[in-house]
């Protein structure tokens, strides 16, 4: 066969596929050649915009470095990360809302003892007590979950943004009692814009959208016979949490990050309850070294 009008190009692309041994394999690449060219023919692409496209593709590659990973950024900000995230891990009635890794986790944070601070001493801001309770679905608790929390500091960088923060700095890793609980202490995280100097950035100004994540923790919770589950918590009082550019924030996601006066100044205490479910412990790549 061979093709005649733009409609035609389409089946005969999706059948030189036919001898694919991969059955899954398969059913995404037709699917994507099926969803890309009636884009293509929908919307009338000129080859301008299509050379367009390409160089953009060519540019996240190019941004991406050993400090940030600008496909996930781009993911994000399309909502397909979080589309992703939802679409398998849909339980309402039982497993905690799953959330964005982000472009920042590291593998291999520091493991540390209940109570411990992730911040580096020196690290400003508004203390923050934090706790958590992990529990299966019936509601009994888990002992021996591994705990992974990281999040920006109050400037709104990751320390793998920032020279001035030591490495590793507002990252650990702890591990559940008997009780299913955990303990840490941290400095309050605060709202963020998220990397504009490469082609998200781009993707944004031309969509006209701000750049300002709401304030949020992130947590990892894996044990063997449990699913690896990776969400966020966001700050209820945040001004951004309706409006994230990455579309991460849902209503089972907000938590409470209430102020609490003491004799040395406030300090913000945060508690979170959070159900894993029966299955495969799989770990996501790192986005970054």
């Amino acid at each position: 066969m061979l093709p005649s009008t733009p409609e035609s190009l389409t089946p005969i692309v999706v059948q030189s596929m036919a001898n694919t041994s991969d059955a899954r394999i398969k059913e995404l690449l037709c699917s994507l050649v099926r969803h890309l060219h009636a884009f293509v023919l929908e919307t009338r692409l000129t080859e301008a915009e299509f050379e367009y496209a390409l160089d953009y593709v060519n540019a996240i590659g190019q941004a991406t470095c050993d400090t940030k990973n600008e496909a996930v950024l781009v993911a994000d900000l399309l909502g397909v990360s979080s589309l992703v995230a939802l679409l398998n891990n849909a339980d309402h009635h039982g497993e905690s809302d799953a959330a964005l890794l982000g472009p920042f986790w590291r593998a291999n944070s520091p493991s540390l003892e209940p109570g411990a601070s992730l911040a580096a001493p020196g690290t400003p801001g508004i203390p923050l007590e934090g706790s958590g309770l992990v529990q299966d679905r019936e509601g009994r608790p888990l002992a021996g979950v591994t705990v992974d929390i990281w999040h920006a500091s109050p400037s709104g960088l990751y320390e793998n943004q920032d020279e001035t923060q030591p490495d590793m700095n507002l990252r650990g890793r702890f591990t559940t009692d008997e009780n299913g609980r955990f303990r840490f202490r941290s400095v309050r995280p605060a709202g963020y814009p998220v990397p504009v100097d490469g082609p998200g950035g781009v993707l944004l100004r031309a969509q006209e959208r701000h750049e300002f994540r709401p304030a949020h923790l992130h947590f990892m919770f894996s044990k063997p016979g449990y699913k690896v589950l990776i969400t966020q918590v966001y700050a209820d009082d945040s001004e951004f949490l309706h409006s994230d550019p990455t579309f991460g924030v849902t209503r089972r996601l907000v938590g409470q990050y209430r102020v609490e006066p003491r004799p040395g100044g406030d300090v913000a205490v945060f508690d979170h309850c959070f159900t894993l479910l029966e299955g495969e412990m799989v770990f996501p790549h790192p986005p970054i070294p």
